[in-house]
């Protein structure tokens, strides 16, 4: 006998940081069935982060969630993950003369300015010469397995289903109900919730809507070892003013990225050698280490709107169909606030954690249609 399709309240398309955290806040007040295309959860841009909490990472709206993010990841719901979901990393921000004005914006954004000797004093090979030295005590390294864990664990608890390997083949919509061909098998339900990250305007394609021109953008990194005979373990994140590169400590070696962002296709990004190299000689000219091998490297996507703000709510041109997509790299350290505000979006309840209905609308899929 063949099999019935699957039936819930709310189908999420897509199981990253961004899906897998709306079906947890969505847990106990609608059924929820979460779409995944790949054999595992956060295989692509949410288990390829750079993993921090940085309250001054972004543009407006993003800090504004971010910040409100901050009482969830400090302290989670009891049971919600084993260890604590951040430890306090610190930033050094360097930059030259031509980053003046970057400096001054990020004062104005938290960071402080520090001497040679004090940022020097935290990471010991740092050379001299730098003309801005700025320093950011609240930025932590997140866990984001953790994290993304703990909320596929709510959304799982609450009597959530969660189909992988379901790659989306064709939506449309009837009688009042999304019905999904999928490769796990057909799905049913009144609410389809595109949070494919760089798939996003694919699936609404897919679904028969017009694509809202989200934009992927790689960003390669690597791994290299430590400077022979130097602990690098309590290292400050340390970032160029000018986005040259960021260098972050991780499981004893160094992670380093030259911060690109090259407009791409959805795929199973990797990274570009030579713009990592490039990243690494700016690395190079701030810290007495001279980098010798890459042990690895991987790329990954982040999904862009025009605007670089995020896309989070009903479609105006398709009943039921609600974006939660183009993070834009900001996914994990925006998820407990953003997952909240959508949730509240999706079951038509007020806007949480005093957020004004202003910034619903600076999220709003219209606004792109409007365009």
């Amino acid at each position: 006998m063949a099999q019935g399709p699957h039936k819930a309240d709310v189908i999420v398309v897509g199981a990253g940081i961004a899906g897998a955290s709306l079906a947890a806040r969505l847990a106990g007040k609608a059924s929820v069935l979460v779409l995944e295309m790949e054999a595992q959860p956060g295989y692509h841009t949410s288990g390829r982060s750079a993993a921090t909490y940085e309250p001054t990472y972004g543009p407006p709206v993003i800090r504004e969630l971010t910040t409100a993010s901050g009482a969830f990841f400090h302290a989670p719901p009891e049971g919600f993950a084993a260890s604590p979901l951040l430890a306090q990393r610190g930033c050094i921000a360097v930059g030259d003369p031509n980053d003046d004005v970057l400096a001054k914006e990020a004062i104005e954004l938290g960071y402080r300015r520090a001497s040679f000797a004090e940022a020097a004093a935290r990471l010991p090979l740092l050379r001299q010469g730098a003309a801005h030295i700025l320093f950011d005590d609240n930025v932590w390294d997140a866990d984001v397995e953790a994290l993304l864990r703990g909320f596929l664990g709510q959304h799982r608890r609450a009597g959530g289903m969660l189909l992988t390997a379901g790659r989306l083949e064709a939506g449309k919509r009837a009688d009042g109900v999304w019905r999904l061909s999928t490769s796990a098998g057909d799905c049913e339900a009144p609410i389809v919730v595109d949070a494919a990250g760089a798939w996003a305007d694919d699936v609404a394609r897919r679904c028969g809507l017009t694509a809202l021109g989200l934009t992927p953008k790689r960003r390669s990194v690597c791994i290299v070892p430590a400077p022979p005979g130097v602990g690098v373990a309590n290292w400050p994140l340390l970032i160029s003013l000018g986005n040259s590169f960021f260098a972050k400590p991780t499981g004893g070696k160094l992670m380093i990225s030259p911060f690109d962002a090259v407009p791409s296709e959805p795929h199973d990004a990797f990274a570009d050698d030579l713009l990592l190299a490039e990243g690494i000689d700016a690395y190079q000219q701030i810290v007495d280490h001279e980098v010798t091998r890459i042990e690895r490297s991987w790329g990954g996507l982040r999904t862009f709107a025009t605007d670089g703000d995020p896309v989070v709510g009903f479609d105006p041109a398709a009943d039921g169909f609600f974006w939660c997509a183009g993070q834009g790299g900001y996914g994990i350290q925006t998820s407990p606030a953003l997952s909240e505000v959508a949730a509240a979006l999706v079951l038509g309840k007020p806007m949480p954690l005093g957020l004004s209905a202003q910034t619903a609308d600076q999220i709003s899929p219209a606004r792109l249609r409007k365009a």
